[in-house]
């Protein structure tokens, strides 16, 4: 277990990855926890450069690296498997020789990609995961090298990840013409999950025993029925037609069942989205 707090000082965390659609929501949340950030980008440093990344650790002192930066286009990665590698795998590797060298704990955000979907009730953390596309296995291998080289990690698996930054499925669906046939899938069963209760849920995980933890808003749904629902409430009318995962997406194959296990400890996706929407301005 760490002690994320020692003498009444709160601990320097640093961020990669800040600048993403999950980092622009974390990193407000553990300023106003009292935590120091060091945010950093893949421009001031990038993954890959393990003598960039030493360099900053060593000037910073983190006593947490929280591991954001990677390459999450599904889609992208199979096709660009030497970039996906190079990111999510070679870039992790580094992170993780770092923490071991100067002894940082290091929480890292995996996905529930990492298995095949194959199951009909949500995955524990004790499932054996199976993925069924690469962006899922350079995930695992991620997760595989931490158990392997570090004592003190938090793996942390999530979902179905939308919010008011970056690109994601919400955003995906307003920004096209609702009077355009809007083909979605009524057979890809996941847990869609708001960047600011994942980050919230990130937070709690400090000073819990080391290991690997499933956060995501509870509850699950179709992506038919999801996009009903992001319609609905903000009040569009939209030309939905229901169809099958594997009739809309040739490129890459998709956990069909993708729920994780979360002991019911975070709110329902439902309350989670209604109250993305109501601070939304797009």
């Amino acid at each position: 277990m760490y002690d994320m707090q020692q003498k009444g000082v709160l601990m320097k965390i640093l961020v990669t990855g800040s600048n993403g659609m999950l980092g622009e929501d974390l990193c407000p949340v553990l300023e106003d926890e009292g935590y120091e950030v060091i945010e950093t980008t893949h421009k001031t440093m990038d993954v890959t450069n393990y003598e960039l990344i030493e360099q900053i650790v060593k000037e910073s002192k983190p006593e947490t690296i929280i591991h954001l930066a990677a390459y999450t286009d599904t889609e992208k990665a199979e096709t660009n498997r030497e970039e996906a590698h190079r990111i999510n795998i070679d870039g992790t590797k580094n992170i993780v020789k770092v923490c071991k060298k100067q002894n940082i704990t290091l929480v890292f955000i995996s996905t529930a990609e990492v298995f095949s979907g194959e199951k009909n009730k949500p995955y524990t953390v004790n499932d054996h995961p199976n993925p069924v596309n690469y962006y899922g296995k350079t995930k695992l291998a991620g997760e595989e090298y931490i158990q392997e080289e570090l004592s003190k990690y938090y793996i942390i698996r999530t979902g179905w990840l939308y919010g008011h930054h970056g690109h994601n499925f919400v955003t995906q669906l307003l920004l096209k013409n609702p009077n355009d046939e809007i083909r979605v899938s009524d057979d890809e069963i996941g847990s869609p999950t708001w960047t600011v209760d994942l980050a919230t849920g990130i937070l709690s995980t400090f000073g819990k025993k080391y290991g690997i933890y499933h956060i995501c808003n509870s509850g699950e749904v179709s992506r038919y029925e999801f996009a009903e629902e992001i319609f609905s409430v903000f009040n569009i009318k939209a030309n939905l037609v229901k169809c099958k995962l594997d009739e809309i997406n040739k490129v890459v194959k998709h956990p069909k069942y993708s729920v994780l296990d979360n002991n019911r400890a975070y709110r329902d996706w439902h309350i989670a989205f209604r109250d993305f929407a109501a601070l939304a301005d797009f």
